[in-house]
């Protein structure tokens, strides 16, 4: 990749994909490679998108990356533009390698049949793009150089008996419209269609245009030879308008990497100390509820006041000192589920409550599960409500810490909702971690519920991913639920697990 992006031949590097023993080298080389002012793209497939592929994969080459939706995260904030198939592949190339970049991603359509012309429409959508809208001139040019019976509005249907002067006044003005980045081309060959010429026409109009253009011209072996005028003038060529659509939008995800500003991580003040006490003192394996909500403290995370208690006194104590209601929660070694085994109990208002609560939730614990340990109860206060989303972390085989975020609860089960990003990460990519989960409307304020405070939950993901890379014993972390109140009231971390090796 080094060499090719120093070749003064290679315009675009493409990838496969199967084993990634050093992933994290591929994403810093591919950041070189996609950004600054020598920038090119490297358009990627990976293969092992389902879990078949990736047994397949797997048992050839040896080991595989993982999640998918962890390579598709990485991918992009390294600027690697993932296509599904060779085809793919060399389509969007083709575009990249003969076209200049679009400005935005507002296509224009000329069609000489109105059935491709929706088609394509739909597929454009679908993949990301906007259909244009021409501007008042644009629909005057059109109405004066089209039959009354055309359509000037986009896509625009040039009728079927159009030779290529037709052509030529729409290609003309909508290539001239401010409201348009690129356009694409539609030819069905019909009776007075006079293919050749339309060819060379839209050839003419390139030239002198310094907008994208692709074509379709469809029929196979009746528009060959317009084809091969528009290949041997480097205008791409599709088969069928929806490969131009797709190759289309990854050249607009390709710009939108590059347009990027280049990041540099900036880490936040912590206890390093504090933390690496945590660490050096436990042994593998989950670590105390206790020391796992010590260790994001020590890491500047929303942690609520909270105290291991072991006996009832001192959980009123406590309770006392912080403010009522509380929490009480099993700690035990042995216990990583607390709610089966009704380790947890909620809303204690008093002294009595809690005592109450502490004695039987010992006792339960006892006869159900007399191997386990009790270390103590935590207690903390109640947390008011919120949303409820997760803050995750593992440590990856070949990308290494990786960072998790969805919507928390019962919900990262059910919608499987959630962003990936390589840790640590910076602010930029924290924000748009936290808006790229599908349901990002509900923690905006979906129909009338309270705003939750995005920017808290952006700076507790920042300083996980900060945590998570600093540490290469964390092998897992989940906070999950993390607590969001309204905007400028923070967060809270609700629960938290987390395992060393």
């Amino acid at each position: 990749m080094d060499y090719l992006h120093k070749d003064e031949k290679t315009d675009v590097i493409l990838l496969y994909l199967e084993e990634l023993r050093d992933g994290r080298g591929l994403i810093e080389e591919a950041k070189k490679i996609t950004s600054g002012p020598r920038a090119k793209p490297i358009l990627a497939i990976k293969s092992g998108r389902t879990p078949q592929g990736a047994d397949a994969a797997s048992s050839h080459t040896g080991s595989l990356a993982g999640e998918d939706a962890v390579c598709d995260a990485v991918f992009r904030e390294a600027g690697i533009t993932r296509v599904n198939s060779i085809e793919e592949l060399f389509d969007t190339a083709l575009l990249l390698t003969n076209q200049p970049v679009p400005a935005g991603n507002r296509v224009a359509i000329v069609t000489n049949a109105g059935g491709p012309g929706v088609m394509a429409t739909d597929a454009a959508v679908s993949v990301g793009l906007k259909i244009a809208r021409f501007a008042p001139e644009t629909t005057d040019r059109l109405k004066a150089a089209l039959p009354a019976a055309a359509n000037i509005r986009n896509p625009v249907d040039v009728i079927g008996d159009a030779r290529s002067d037709r052509y030529e006044a729409a290609m003309t003005a909508v290539l001239d419209d401010p409201g348009v980045d690129q356009a694409l081309v539609i030819l069905t060959p019909q009776s007075m269609t006079d293919i050749d010429a339309i060819a060379r026409s839209v050839v003419h109009v390139k030239r002198d245009s310094t907008k994208p253009l692709a074509c379709s011209f469809m029929g196979a072996t009746d528009v060959e030879s317009g084809i091969r005028i528009l290949q041997e003038a480097n205008v791409p060529h599709y088969i069928l308008p929806e490969f131009a659509c797709v190759a289309m939008a990854n050249v607009q995800r390709y710009c939108d990497g590059r347009a990027r500003t280049p990041e540099v991580f900036e880490p936040l003040p912590v206890d390093a100390a504090a933390a690496r006490a945590v660490v050096k003192a436990s042994p593998a394996g989950y670590l105390r509820e206790d020391q796992a909500l010590d260790l994001l403290t020590a890491y500047g995370l929303p942690v609520p006041p909270h105290r291991l208690c072991p006996s009832a006194d001192e959980a009123v104590a406590f309770a006392d000192e912080a403010g009522y209601p509380v929490v009480l929660r099993v700690v035990s070694p042995q216990i990583v589920h607390k709610f089966e085994l009704k380790g947890v109990a909620l809303d204690l208002a008093d002294a009595g409550a809690v005592a109450s609560a502490y004695k039987a939730m010992v006792s339960h614990i006892r006869q159900a599960r007399p191997d386990a340990e009790i270390t103590g109860v935590l207690v903390r206060p109640m947390i008011p409500p919120g949303h409820e989303v997760i803050l995750g972390a593992k440590r990856d085989p070949a990308f290494g810490p990786i960072l998790m975020f969805g919507l928390g609860g019962v919900f990262v089960e059910v919608f499987r909702d959630v962003t990936f990003g390589l840790a640590p990460i910076t602010a930029s990519q924290a924000s748009r971690m936290v808006r790229g989960i599908r349901s990002i409307e509900l923690l905006q304020g979906a129909r009338g519920t309270e705003p939750g405070d995005l920017a808290g939950i952006e700076v507790a993901l920042r300083r996980l991913g900060q945590l998570v890379a600093d540490f290469d014993r964390i092998a897992e972390l989940d906070v999950n639920p993390l607590i969001v109140g309204p905007v400028g009231q923070g967060c809270a971390v609700a629960d938290v697990r987390i395992r060393l090796v």
